[in-house]
This record gives structure tokens, sequence and C-alpha cells, in this order.
């Protein structure tokens, strides 16, 4: 029997077809104006990716409810306002043959307080990262019915523009994941306690969804293989959700790790902390072999993945149905491309030089504002190498930064989108 390849195509369960087995996963673009409406800087970056050889784009983080985002230069999408922006959007991001889906989602208590000072959240469990997030307000019964239906209108939404798919974010600390980690849901009511109750939220938005866009167009999740904290969502949770996703008919399921607190989407997990000089691949592969154990569902691992090797072995060994790119994509848009004509062993850049430093302020840095100061400055990096390719410009692949004047950077520029954008809005 002939082993899978990631040039083969991949059939959904809704029975759409993508043409290869490698997407780019989200990665926030911040690029949306005071209005939060995406614009032409969103269509030339998602057109150059278009033809970069992927089957599959989804969208950074777009918000379901404007008065809270992950952070200011979100897109949101909650009324038709914004629907031929999106069509502009959808249609420039198609131009090269690949699909687009969006990816919607909430914050949760994950909205930085120049955004809003009171989030809402499953529990009044504050964030608690150098005052940078306000208490939330732990949400009423209309609360969580009116936010099931915003990720549901805005499903419609992007089905209306011509986005192909949508994924619906529930891993990296965001409010679907707050409500499946016993550490952020302490709820008591039928949202809580029980694994059972706490994947309540997360099962209703996804029927709520299906619902508004019916059964022949893709709904993805993205799913934490664990919250990787004490108390927290476990892999055994991850394969039990995993499993009542796919009796409740998800046509795929991407798989990461980690919340703002413990950032191993952007780090790596625990278990791959080890010295620099030791090439870290495939985060959570590990984790991803136990979800598939446990379901058929097509499945998507992100996070780590630099050579064609293991990308390889990942699809033809270990079950996993696609290959999900964020950071090297940034920087080599046609890596993809180089992968399936094989004239690419390797991609992305070597990421020491992002960090404050080697040893103690290196990649496996164990201090908390160190490990933070360290995943901004690798995230700006990457987000500014899109900024330049949606201004037309190449990536930069110098792979050196200044961290610690990145990180600074980071927090000048987001309060200033974010009082730039209360003053436009009055809000």
């Amino acid at each position: 029997m002939t082993k899978p390849s990631y040039a083969d195509p991949l059939d959904l369960p809704c029975g759409v077809q993508l043409k290869n087995r490698f997407g780019k996963s989200a990665m926030t673009e911040a690029l949306a104006h005071a209005d939060d409406a995406p614009n032409q800087a969103h269509q030339k970056l998602y057109e150059r990716w278009s033809h970069g050889g992927m089957a599959l784009q989804v969208t950074g983080n777009v918000m379901v409810d404007k008065r809270y985002l992950e952070r200011p230069g979100n897109v949101v999408v909650q009324d038709e306002g914004v629907l031929a922006a999106l069509q502009d959007w959808a249609h420039a991001a198609k131009s090269g043959g690949s699909q687009i889906w969006m990816q919607i989602s909430h914050p949760g208590r994950q909205c930085p307080i120049v955004v809003n000072t009171r989030p809402l959240s499953p529990s009044a469990e504050k964030l608690r990262i150098l005052g940078l997030f306000g208490k939330p307000k732990a949400m009423t019964a209309d609360d969580i019915e009116m936010a099931i239906q915003r990720y549901a209108k805005t499903a419609e939404l992007a089905k209306k523009a011509g986005f192909d798919g949508v994924q619906i974010h529930s891993a990296h600390g965001y409010l679907i994941s707050q409500f499946l980690s016993p550490i952020t849901n302490q709820r008591a009511d039928e949202w809580g306690g029980s694994l059972e109750n706490r994947a309540r939220f997360l099962r209703r938005v996804y029927a709520a969804t299906r619902d508004a866009v019916g059964p022949g167009f893709p709904i993805a999740v993205k799913l934490n293989s664990s919250d990787f904290q004490k108390g927290g969502f476990t892999i055994e949770d991850s394969c039990q959700v995993a499993r009542w996703l796919e009796e409740d008919g998800i046509d795929l399921i991407e798989l990461s790790g980690g919340t703002y607190e413990q950032m191993s989407f952007v780090n790596g997990t625990t278990e791959e902390l080890r010295d620099s000089t030791i090439k870290r691949e495939a985060y959570f592969l590990e984790y991803a072999r136990e979800v598939r154990a446990a379901v058929r569902v097509p499945l998507m691992v992100t996070g780590g993945f630099r050579s064609r090797a293991a990308m390889e072995r990942a699809i033809a060994e270990d079950g996993i149905d696609m290959i999900g790119l964020a950071r090297p994509l940034c920087v080599q848009p046609d890596a993809v491309n180089g992968l399936l004509d094989g004239s690419l062993d390797t991609i992305g850049i070597e990421e020491d030089g992002l960090v404050i430093g080697r040893g103690r302020f290196g990649v496996n840095a164990k201090n908390w504002f160190i490990k933070l100061v360290n995943a901004v400055s690798r995230v700006e990096y990457f987000a500014w190498q899109m900024t330049r390719m949606s201004r037309g410009q190449a990536p930069q692949t110098s792979a050196r930064n200044s961290a610690v004047g990145t990180f600074f950077w980071y927090l000048n520029r987001t309060t200033l989108m974010g009082l730039r954008r209360k003053f436009v809005r009055g809000s």
C-alpha cells in the first residue's frame, strides 16, 4: 500500500478537497485600521501567499465582537458593513490557487487593557502579565448565548463574502480555550465543572456555526493539545474533545498548545526544551499521535516544522493529514513550492538571533519576564515581515533583532493603535 504524501490531495468530511497537505496557519497580521476592516494590505499579503503553493490559507484572528480584540489591528466581522472589503480580501487570497478560511475568534480575558478594561471570561480569573490585561467579568448566561450567535454570524458573513471555510479558534488561551480549561473556568453551572460541561460552549459554537453555513462548507477547530499548565487542559481532555467534535461532524482539527501564560505555540513545549544547538521540530507531534489514535477526523499539526524529512514522516508514518506552517512563510512565502518540487530540504531561519541573548537569556530561558520578552520579540519580528509583504516589499531574512527594543516597540505600538481606535470610534 502506497504511503500518503504531502503532495496528495485531502478529502474533507464535508466533501471539499484540498489540493495538497500544506496549510498556512493563522498569524495575527495587525493590519486593520481604526475601522477594524480588512484593506489593501490584507489583499497584498494574502495574494502573495496564494502563489506560494499551499492548499490552504487560514487568516489571522478575525474578531466576532468589536468590543473585544486580541490586539488593535484585528479585523472585526460582525455585520455586513465590511462585506465588500471581505470580498476583495477573499478574491485576492484565492487568486493563486489556494483556499482561504477565516479564523473566527474571541479573546475572552486575553483582551489588552487598551482595548477593554473589563473583558469577558467564563470566570473572573485575571491574566497576570505586566498589568496589560484587566480583570475580566464572569459571563452571564445571556453573554454566553450572545457570543455563540456572534461566532455563527461571522461565519455566515465569511461564506457570503467568498471565503472557502472557517476555523473556530479554541486554542492558545482565547475564550473557547478558557471555557475548556479548569484554571480559567471555575463555573458551577452547566458551562463548568466536568469536561462535558466545559466543552459545551465549543460544541454549541460549532453547532450554531454549522447551522449558519450549511453542510457543505468546511468548519475546522484549532484545539490545544494541552495548556502545559498544572491543573489545566490536558492531552487526555484534548482527545475526548476531539472525539466529541468528530461525532458532531467537524471537518478538520488543527492541534497546537499553550496560552499567553505558557507560550508553547511560540517557544515549543516543556519537553522540547533542549540546548539551543539542537534543532527542535514539530512541537506538538507527540501529542498529535495520541489524538490520531482517538479519532479519524483529518488532523493538521502546526508548530516547529522546518525540514522536509520531518514533514514527510509526519504524513507517511504518524497519520497526520496536514502540515501547518506559519513563521517560515513570513520569510519564505514560496517555501511550499520549494518543498513540493524538491528544491528545499529545510525552511525558515535560525531564531537564536531574535531573542535577548544566549544561555539563560536565550530561547530556553526560565525567567518568566525573559521568556515573555523573547516570545514577543520573535512574534513581532515575523509580524514585521508580514507588514513588509503587505506593502509589496520582500521579507527580511537577517534573523537579527533587538529583543528588548522590539518588546517596547510592541507595547508602544499596541497602545497607540488602541488609543487611535478609541478616538476614531468614540468608544
